[in-house]
């Protein structure tokens, strides 16, 4: 099984606003008052300015787009996370902005590197985001992001 997952992470109420002008949003929410914006193809087609793609190193962050999470930080801190794994193998990277500034990463760890003692680069920045994970859990699971494999399923 494979597991692929492209998004915004951030407080719910700051993604609602950040929104409003982009019709091909879709918003799910996930634990501790959080919510998940998929960058589905759409969104993807709707938010890059044309430059290019792959910005701080990520797979599909639009071109430009990182100024855009940088501007909708000024409401509270936004996460990009992106993760590709099948048969337990694969990779996940991520960077959270907070104030118009990066206040994580981009963290990443390939294809066959260990996960570092801070924990995935997805966990580290749901942790910026506030959220707390209880004992035997990560931040990951604390927030659900395990219910769905794939990225378009969120919004489904």
């Amino acid at each position: 099984m494979g597991y692929d997952l492209q998004a915004v992470i951030a407080g719910g109420e700051v993604l609602r606003g950040a929104v409003c002008d982009l019709p091909a949003a879709r918003l799910a929410s996930i634990g501790q008052g959080l919510s998940l914006m998929p960058v589905t193809d759409a969104l993807f087609d709707s938010v890059a300015d044309g430059s290019d793609v792959g910005a701080l190193g990520f797979w599909r962050l639009p071109g430009g787009f990182g100024k855009t999470l940088a501007d909708w930080s000024a409401a509270g801190p936004v996460a990009y996370v992106e993760a590709e794994y099948f048969g337990g193998v694969g990779e996940q990277q991520a960077a959270v902005w907070d104030a118009g500034t990066i206040v994580l990463g981009p963290v990443r760890v390939r294809e066959g590197q260990p996960i570092p003692p801070a924990g995935s680069p997805n966990s580290q920045a749901l942790r910026r985001l506030g959220v707390v994970a209880s004992a035997g859990e990560d931040e990951f699971s604390a927030v659900g992001l395990d219910r769905h494999r794939h990225s378009e399923a969120w919004i489904a």
